[in-house]
Parts: structure tokens; C-alpha cells; sequence
């Protein structure tokens, strides 16, 4: 029998089991903070002890720990990595109040669909990465080169003791291409990302006496002033080059049908997002303090220097404010059309009757890390429903799907077949 059609069989036979695994990884609470997935990994292990499947732990901080293991083919030959974090999103205390059909660890199926915190981001597609090991584990003898699984902790604080730990210190998970789960729905599939620059804003004046106005700025007048000229990068000429806008043109239907209507449309733009803002003590007194936190997306090719420059150029006009960055995670893209995007596309054609289309992340994922490396990477999951919010769930048959895809086109790559 063809080897594909035999991994395709054995992923339906293992059906149930598939979707347990899931279930009980949802039931392994891994919320961050605080970031303890000790449970969660055992879920892990556990699963790739009972089909032999190589692992080790590496864990920086012993709350967090990493699981990598690489199973060799029969020959010499390419390098490809698998990843997925293991913490998730936090609920609050009170889940019902928030709206949650179910207890949001439960991993219940409700009308064909898995419910729980992480089912979608990312437990899915770290579960596809998984199952994509312990397949080609089976299947070993029918491939070339190496597969390696990395299952991480921390990436919902972009990943000091994950990922980014794992390629400063474990050159096993560098490799020469990388596959990820993360939410993108079925439709499309990412080969870059925005960027992310964070920023907090502190004003400072003499403050007063509400009544006595001609006494002192408000701060909090001037914050909301700034906030509103801060608007303005979201109009400004980033200098994106021409091929990497075509690209995003030509897959705007698709992004718009998995990631909800206008999202091509910010895509190629910077966006502005205020996170917090504190201010004012009572209210007759003119605030003499304020500050905000400031979440700026950076779109692929964007000329970042131009972004910083206009952003000091906006602040100078405020000499009671000053600005202290606290994150820059630059954007991230490989090629739009490369091996990998290919051996996706037609996988999900063959499987589902429709070609995903190439586009780029709104939000991060450690898929950038090695892009910064100059190793090509992609990322195909399940459709984000509930993502960070209530009722998260992921349809049983998207999750079949996902598996389906990563086994296959891991396979397809260690073959040199697409």
C-alpha cells in the first residue's frame, strides 16, 4: 500500500484515541500566567512513552518544562521541525459569568465540537505536531532525514524559557524548515507575521484643584491628545516592498472568510491598540499623573525605522510625556511560495477539495523565531474560534484535519515528494 493512504489509515483507526488525547490535554490546566505546564507535559510524555516515540525534557525553569525529541529516517537527509507550546490563555475565576457553556476545562464534546481553554490556541495544532511525530515515528523506514518534535512552555509570554531558550541553547531544534499548529483556519496558511512594538507612555504635569483649570495641564487630556495623534501611524507610507503586497492582495478573500471581515485590510497597515490607561485620583482634582500602554502591530517589509521615527517625531510635541519600549519582536515572512507552502496547499486540496491561501499573522507565534533565523516556516491550524475568550472549541473534524495535514505533508518533505 501506498504509504500515505497507510497514514491515513492509521490515523482513522486511531480516531478515538486522537480525540481523547486532546481531551485530556485540555483537562491538564496549563494557564499563563502562571505558566506551570508540569501537567500538561505529562499528558505528553505519557502518550509518547506508550508508542515509543523519543523525548527528553529540557526545562530552564522547572514550572516550564520544554519536550524535544527527533526520530532519524533511513537515510541521511533534511531537517524538519515540529512546534507547539503547551500553556494557554488564563479564565477568570468565574467562567459562567463570562458565558462559558461548559467548564472551560473540561475538554467536553459538544455537538462534535472539543470545548476548553487551549483547544484552539494552541492544544490543537501542538496535538497535530504530536500525532505527526508518533506517526512518522511508524513510518520511519518509508522516510529520509529528521523530524524533530519541540512542545514548549511560555510562548503566551513570548517564550524567554520556550522557544527562544530552546534556539539559544538546544541547536537540535533549529533544523531546516519548521511546521506549526497555531490558529489560522483551515483556509489560509501563514508564511510571515506583523510585528509587535510595545510601548508605555507617562505624562507628568503640576496637577490642580478641578475648578482652578488655568492652574495646570490635565494629564489626562494630554494622554488622550497624544493618543489621538499616536492614530496617525496607521496612515503612514511604511514602504513595503510591491511583492509582498501582491502576495497579500492576492489571498485578501481568504484571509478575510478565517480571520473575520477586515482583517487583509489592516494587514499591510500599522495599528495602533491601547491596552491600559491609568490616570486621576479623584474626580475634582486636574490629574497631575498618567500613563498608557501603547500595542503597535508592524506589518511584514515595513521599514521599522520609519515607524520609531515618527513615533519620536510625535512625542516631541509633548514635553510632559516621555515613552519607554518594552518589547520589539520585528516582523517575520519566508517565501510566500515556498516548498513547504506548497506541500501544504496540495495536501489540503487532496483532502479537502480547497487550496489555502498564503497570507500573513495578525498576531505572533513562535514560528518568527526561526524565521529570524532564516529558516522557513509556516503555520496551518484550526479556525481560532473563541480564542482567548469564552466557549473556545475547536470541531472535532477540523482537528482530524489538521492531524491529517501535518502527517502528510511531514511526510511529503522528508520524502522530497509534494
Amino acid at each position: 500500500m501506498y504509504p500515505k493512504n497507510e497514514i491515513l489509515d492509521w490515523i482513522n483507526d486511531e480516531k478515538s484515541q486522537i480525540v481523547s488525547f486532546l481531551q485530556d490535554f485540555i483537562r491538564a490546566k496549563s494557564p499563563n500566567p502562571p505558566g506551570d505546564t508540569v501537567d500538561a507535559s505529562k499528558v505528553i510524555r505519557s502518550l509518547l512513552k506508550k508508542h515509543n516515540a523519543p523525548i527528553r525534557v529540557v526545562a530552564p525553569q522547572k514550572s516550564m518544562p520544554n519536550l524535544i525529541g527527533t526520530i532519524e529516517g533511513a537515510n541521511a537527509g533534511r531537517h524538519l521541525v515540529l512546534n507547539g507550546h503547551i500553556d494557554v490563555f488564563p479564565v477568570s475565576d468565574h467562567p459562567q459569568k463570562e458565558g462559558w457553556i461548559t467548564p472551560p476545562w473540561s475538554g467536553e464534546v459538544i455537538d462534535e465540537k472539543i470545548y476548553g481553554r487551549g483547544s484552539t490556541d494552541m492544544k490543537c495544532g501542538t496535538s497535530a505536531s504530536i500525532w505527526t511525530y508518533i506517526i512518522l515515528n511508524h513510518f520511519k523506514s518509508s522516510f529520509n532525514g529528521k523530524l524533530t518534535l519541540t512542545c514548549v512552555s511560555d510562548e503566551e509570554n513570548f517564550g524567554p524559557w520556550g522557544s527562544r531558550w530552546l534556539m539559544d541553547n538546544e541547536p537540535e531544534v533549529l533544523g531546516d524548515c519548521c511546521l506549526n499548529g497555531e490558529p489560522s483556519s483551515p483556509f489560509t496558511i501563514r508564511y510571515g507575521e506583523k510585528g509587535l512594538l510595545w510601548l508605555n507612555f507617562k505624562i507628568k504635569t503640576e496637577g490642580s484643584h478641578g475648578a482652578y483649570t488655568h492652574l495646570s495641564k490635565s494629564a489626562t487630556i494630554v494622554a488622550a491628545s497624544l493618543i489621538k495623534n499616536l492614530e496617525e501611524l496607521e496612515d503612514l507610507d511604511v514602504d513595503i516592498p510591491e511583492s509582498l503586497l501582491i502576495a497579500q492582495n492576492k489571498s485578501a478573500a481568504a484571509f478575510d472568510k478565517g480571520m473575520g471581515a477586515g482583517a487583509a485590510s489592516i494587514a499591510p497597515k500599522v495599528t495602533l491598540n491601547i491596552g491600559t490607561i491609568s490616570g486621576g485620583l479623584k474626580n475634582n482634582m486636574v490629574p497631575s499623573e498618567c500613563s498608557f500602554d501603547a500595542d503597535i502591530r508592524l506589518p511584514v517589509g515595513c521599514n521599522i525605522n520609519k515607524v520609531l521615527q515618527s513615533i519620536k517625531d510625535i512625542i516631541a510635541g509633548y514635553p510632559e510625556a516621555s515613552m519607554e519600549q518594552n518589547m520589539l519582536n520585528p516582523p517575520s515572512h519566508c517565501d510566500p511560495d515556498g516548498e513547504m507552502m506548497q506541500i501544504l496547499q496540495k495536501n489540503v486540496e487532496k483532502l479537502q477539495g480547497f487550496k489555502p491561501a498564503p497570507v500573513v499573522s495578525l498576531g505572533g507565534t513562535d514560528a518568527r523565531l526561526w524565521r529570524y533565523k532564516n529558516i522557513p516556516a509556516y503555520v496551518y491550524g484550526p479556525t481560532p474560534t473563541g480564542m482567548g475568550s469564552e466557549n473556545e472549541n475547536v470541531p472535532v473534524e477540523d482537528y482530524l484535519h489538521i492531524v491529517r495535514t501535518h502527517a502528510l505533508s511531514a511526510y511529503d518533505y522528508l520524502t522530497k515528494t509534494a
